[in-house]
């Protein structure tokens, strides 16, 4: 697996800085396209929330790109921060592959 090692952007990077600071949304109005309370929208844009599946249908919606798109950028971060923890490192050595382990 190939990985860098740049810290991928987060969901709340890419929504705030490419879609919502460019179409002059605010957190309210995207809250009511997207037809949540405004705090999902704040915990997002402050990467207090990840992205669902759910959540990325309605992202695609509204915007109007792919649901893939937002899993991505949420794949994307969550493996970075997987091989870059100390502690999930570990835990990830002491798997062991199926021709190891019989």
């Amino acid at each position: 697996m190939l990985m860098t090692k740049r810290k991928p952007a987060t969901v709340g990077e890419i929504l705030v800085e490419e879609f919502m600071q460019p179409m002059a949304l605010t957190q309210v109005a995207l809250a009511e396209a997207m037809g949540v309370q405004r705090k999902h929208v704040n915990e997002l844009c402050n990467d207090h929330r990840n992205v669902t599946a759910a959540t990325a249908l309605i992202l695609a919606r509204v915007f109007g790109n792919s649901p893939d798109f937002w899993l991505n950028v949420q794949r994307r971060r969550d493996l970075w921060e997987a091989m870059n923890s100390p502690r999930q490192r570990e835990r990830i050595k002491r798997a062991k592959p199926l021709g190891a382990a019989a």
